[in-house]
């Protein structure tokens, strides 16, 4: 790999007398992994379906190393079973340790560390995850729809504007600040390219302006995780000097860093910090649902086809979404919040795909793997003749979105922008 040589100069100045073992781990494919989502399934339930081989990631209970190539291509992570994330990268969220609570994940796409603290949180307290990038926060959320996850609210905006409606609103922040990459070389050609000191210095000075809104959104007594892919120090341990320098009311509590001729993974660094006083505020609670007759149609389809009732039902238009308990009134634009249950047509409820994907492993319109990759693809497929109305085509137990039934015959209502082939 041809790499920029001022930085192979400060890596060398650096490690000394690792260099040589650091450069040669350049020689070496780039490790993949996956992190089995908890939401759905178990580690140990998912080892005995695993399409691929699978071996244990140290650092994260849920991750696994894996030399498939293509892991994004199976039906199980259609299914939302795993999310395919770097081995290095899982080491940030569990410093976090996020249990309920105001979550925030500051800079949140595509969704690796974000869903990683979804995991964590079990569906308790309400999970904030931001993106400024709209096109970004759109792979973003349906990368939360296709995981599950019940709790999240989904967000396009700058850290300035969440300080304006949010400030000292959030218990524990993730900042995964952007970077110059350099602990993804191996894995992302443009991160070489794209890499000069020059870049470096950029990425510094965005950091500590995304620090600096990061302290007005936590509270006193919050916890703070900043993490990098890169191992510049201007964007690592001089970032937190200087901002612990600037912030007398923080204190390290612990700093990570992972090279890659270290680790099984790539290049990350990971710091986890305290705010031991400052300002706390609440949130303005969102609406509930009011309109009862609505309520009533829903509730009805809810006792036809569900096996659970949802509560904290709130009525957007002629959408109607369950809301994560205690949810703020949305004050910059939001893409998702909580579960989208569906939409009312004529006096009618239709499920959304997002409730579907919310849901465990559940009886429906079981398919084997040709009638699931048909599903996937968007074609009609074969259910029991006795079957009618809606129905949660399965794979293995697993929902994999909506079908209607009649007549031995189940209407695909998978999206049209999910569709792939398998």
């Amino acid at each position: 790999m041809n790499l920029p040589q001022d930085f192979l100069n400060r890596m060398q100045a650096r490690l000394g007398g690792s260099y040589s073992q650091f450069l040669s781990s350049y020689d070496k494919p780039a490790v993949r992994g996956i992190r089995v989502n908890s939401l759905k399934i178990s580690a140990e339930e998912y080892k005995k379906i695993s399409p691929f081989a699978v071996a244990p990631v140290p650092w994260e209970k849920d991750g696994f190393y894996i030399t498939e190539e293509k892991p994004g291509k199976f039906i199980e992570h259609a299914a939302g079973l795993y999310y395919v994330q770097e081995p290095s990268a899982m080491c940030a969220a569990p410093l976090l340790q996020a249990d309920g609570g105001n979550v925030l994940d500051l800079c949140s796409a595509p969704g690796g560390k974000g869903t990683q603290l979804a995991q964590a949180m079990a569906g308790s307290g309400t999970l904030f995850l931001n993106e400024i990038n709209f096109s970004r926060a759109k792979i973003l959320s349906q990368n939360v729809e296709r995981l599950g996850v019940r709790n999240a609210v989904v967000t396009v905006a700058s850290p300035a504007a969440l300080v304006e409606n949010y400030a000292g609103c959030f218990d524990k922040i993730l900042v995964d600040a952007p970077c110059s990459g350099e602990g993804m070389f191996k894995k992302e050609q443009a991160a070489v390219t794209e890499w000069s000191t020059e870049n470096v210095k950029m990425c510094a000075e965005r950091q500590r302006d995304i620090l600096r809104s990061a302290d007005k959104l936590l509270r006193g007594g919050g916890m703070l995780v900043y993490s990098t892919c890169t191992f510049a120090e201007e964007e690592d341990e001089w970032q937190i000097e200087n901002f612990l320098a600037s912030h007398k009311n923080y204190k390290l509590v612990k700093e990570e860093k992972l090279y890659p001729h270290e680790v099984a993974g790539e290049g990350h660094f990971a710091a986890l910090l305290i705010k031991c006083d400052g300002e706390r505020d609440d949130f303005t609670p969102a609406p509930v649902l009011k309109d009862k007759a609505k309520e009533k149609i829903y509730r009805s389809f809810e006792s036809d086809f569900l096996k659970e009732k949802f509560g904290n039902l709130c009525l957007v238009g002629d959408t109607l979404y369950s809301l994560p308990q205690g949810m703020p009134l949305p004050k910059v634009q939001t893409l998702r919040a909580g579960v989208r249950l569906g939409d009312f047509e004529k006096g009618r409820f239709v499920p959304s795909h997002s409730l579907a994907m919310c849901m465990g492993k559940t009886d429906g319109i079981a398919l084997d793997e040709k009638a699931a990759a048909d599903y996937l693809n968007g074609l009609t497929v074969s259910c029991p003749i006795s079957s009618s109305g809606w129905k949660v085509a399965t794979y293995k137990g697993y929902p994999l979105g909506w079908c209607k039934c009649s007549g031995g015959m189940a209407k695909n209502h998978y999206p049209k922008g999910l569709r792939l082939k398998i």
